[in-house]
């Protein structure tokens, strides 16, 4: 039986264990201009030195006017591949792979409206970003693909009524993705890991199932399920219906079921803050990796801790 303590293999990069740090942008750590500071940096070394698995590095903008918000880090250009490189430094120090998550925040607008070649300009974007994140000593990087950023609202069906190229049919809403991946696949030898950080609902499970296993057939090694684009109808919090004796968060349900239809490592996210309910999804094979983002953030020691509450939970010998 795995344990979050178990390790795992993707390619050639070896996870000594099942926890994972998500893409927690940190906003107060950085700067207007998005350069890497030494804060950041600090903070990623603490994390991966106190035993975390893998780190996803927060969300890194292919175009200045494409952020979430100015103190975002970017990797738009040369300028940033210093400071990145020493995240990817500091990860290995400690013998944690580290992956970044490439993005951009979309448009305000529908997404309908946005000129084609505003679309093909950002794809070029992203496929120079994904050249600076092997240069950078990354492990990989990761798609951002959810939340309702721009891949979501390519990827959604309720918000992307398209008649061009990026957008219509099932196959068209995925055309940025697909070419993506195609422009870069020669970058993704047995050392450089591609992820994506998918939307389990867009709008709805089924949705979610069907991108899964379509990014599965066009190279993807790692999926990362989150939110997509809600339906509307859905006016709580959960925006899916699950099981009454599910125990967790709806956005990890997604990530469970999704596993289901997939061949490929699956990590799943939201709202896991205990060893316990960690260790509840790995034992039972819901998941391949859990994400805990807040309880890092709040205990950088956190694998620490959750080894001493796994030998409790036990009944093993620990050190008073």
């Amino acid at each position: 039986m795995n344990t979050i303590f178990s390790p795992y293999k993707i390619k050639n990069i070896d996870i000594k264990n099942r926890i994972v740090l998500p893409p927690m942008v940190r906003f107060s750590l950085v700067k207007k201009d998005g350069l890497v500071t030494k804060e950041l940096v600090n903070w990623y070394e603490d994390v991966a030195r106190n035993g975390v698995g893998l780190v996803i590095v927060e969300a890194s903008c292919v175009a200045s006017d494409g952020k979430l918000r100015p103190n975002q880090i970017g990797i738009w250009d040369d300028s940033f591949i210093l400071g990145l490189s020493e995240i990817s430094k500091v990860c290995h120090k400690w013998n944690v792979p580290a992956i970044i998550q490439i993005h951009h925040a979309g448009f305000k607008e529908e997404i309908a409206t946005v000129d084609e070649k505003v679309l093909d300009k950002i794809l070029d974007q992203f496929v120079e970003a994904f050249h600076r994140a092997k240069k950078c000593g990354f492990d990989g990087v990761e798609i951002h693909g959810a939340h309702t950023y721009l891949l979501s609202q390519l990827n959604s069906r309720l918000w992307n009524t398209r008649e061009d190229k990026y957008g219509g049919n099932f196959e068209k809403r995925m055309y940025f993705n697909k070419e993506l991946i195609e422009r870069t696949k020669y970058l993704f030898d047995d050392n450089f890991i591609l992820g994506y950080r998918m939307g389990g609902n867009e709008p709805h499970l089924e949705d979610g199932v069907e991108i899964a296993r379509y990014l599965e057939s066009i190279g993807v090694g790692l999926l990362h399920v989150s939110s997509g684009v809600p339906d509307p109808d859905y006016n709580s919090e959960i925006k899916i219906d699950i099981p009454e004796e599910f125990p967790l968060d709806w956005v990890i349900y997604l990530g469970t079921e999704i596993k289901k239809h997939v061949n490929i490592p699956v990590i799943g996210v939201r709202k896991v803050k205990t060893e316990k309910d960690a260790s509840w999804l790995i034992e039972n094979n819901y998941l391949d990796f859990v994400a805990i983002g807040r309880g890092l953030i709040a205990r950088p020691h956190w694998m620490k801790w959750a080894e001493k509450q796994f030998k409790k939970r036990k009944n093993l010998n620990i050190e008073k």
